[in-house]
């Protein structure tokens, strides 16, 4: 058996990659590991309260790993954190570590890049496979999401704290990815094949925010004003 962990974002593209590698006898997934903002004591990017992070991995059954960021860090400081973490997984006899992308390329080469470095190998499950297809196996393999973040260069304020379902699908504009694989919206998955129960939680209030870079030299962000940097987060609340 190959030792693997899994780079969870407690999303819908993690969810259905998971489902799939514990389908596969090749690998044994012993552990789940999750960026979190210090800042906020919630999910990076998603937004999500790391409560719910952890109700989540223990209704899948899995032992989770949070590795605090601050909100607003610098590539460098990201990087030195990045290796502190694999060093740990290696020393720990991680050979394997899997993630949920589908399309991006730059995003995927970075991943095996840094991994490489540190002697594991990137595992990409759902790779270069159709979003509707895989935003079909989704749900019909009986999975339940919310979207927690959208982009607000993309989706409106009334796609936040949707359930993710057919007529989310079809209510979504044209230029925008059926699973959202261009950063338009990001989901909290609370029920499905692989929970024991599901994920209970109230939905709080919306709120926009937007993002800036942090101002170093090292920072990518402060190098590229194309970024998208305004996003709606619903809070949900747990039960």
């Amino acid at each position: 058996m190959k030792k693997a962990y899994f780079n969870w974002s407690s999303g819908k593209d993690s969810c259905l990659a998971l489902y799939r590698a514990l389908q596969d006898d090749a690998y044994t997934i012993s552990k789940l590991v999750t960026t979190v903002n210090t800042d906020f004591d919630r999910v990076s990017m998603h937004g999500l309260k790391t409560i719910l992070l952890e109700k989540q991995a223990a209704s899948i059954g899995f032992p989770l790993l949070q590795v605090g960021l601050q909100g607003n860090i610098s590539m460098k400081a990201y990087e030195f954190k990045m290796n502190e973490l694999l060093s740990e997984l290696k020393s720990d006899g991680y050979q394997y570590g899997f993630f949920g992308d589908i399309y991006l390329e730059d995003l995927r080469a970075y991943r095996e890049q840094k991994l490489v470095e540190f002697g594991v190998k990137a595992v990409f499950p759902l790779w270069k496979q159709d979003t509707k297809t895989l935003m079909s196996e989704f749900l019909k393999a009986g999975f339940k999401a919310i979207t927690v973040c959208v982009n607000a260069k993309y989706l409106d304020s009334s796609f936040c704290g949707r359930l993710v379902d057919e007529s989310f699908i079809n209510d979504l504009p044209a230029n925008v990815d059926i699973a959202g694989e261009n950063g338009e919206f990001h989901t909290f998955v609370f029920d499905g094949p692989i929970f024991k129960t599901p994920v209970t939680f109230e939905i709080g209030e919306k709120v926009l925010r937007t993002y800036h870079p942090s101002g170093d030299d090292d920072d990518c962000f402060a190098k590229d004003t194309s970024w998208d940097n305004s996003f709606w987060y619903c809070d949900l609340l747990p039960i």
